[in-house]
């Protein structure tokens, strides 16, 4: 079950991502699922570190942390993706 919650927030977490950042991204869905399950664990890990991973009631402190991670691993990753795409459509 714990995957399933993962795949799942970080569908939710890229998609917001996307939807955050200028311009078009050009990574597949699958990709920005990914990058938001990165973003997830990254912003995590940053509330953790800050002290604010578990608060009474809702988190709202750790899932803006999660959101401005998705936001930067989703606009690097897209980069990244876009950078290889592009050398691959001029190597054929």
């Amino acid at each position: 079950m714990g995957w399933l919650w993962a795949i799942i927030v970080g569908f939710v977490l890229g998609l917001l991502a996307k939807a955050i950042l200028p311009g078009k991204q050009h990574s597949p869905l699958w990709l920005t699922t990914i990058f938001g399950m990165l973003g997830a664990v990254v912003g995590n890990s940053i509330a953790r570190g800050v002290g604010v991973d578990e608060t009474s009631g809702i988190d709202w402190s750790r899932h803006a942390f999660q959101l401005v991670a998705a936001i930067i691993i989703v606009g690097v990753g897209d980069m990244l993706y876009m950078a290889t795409l592009g050398k691959k459509k001029h190597q054929v």
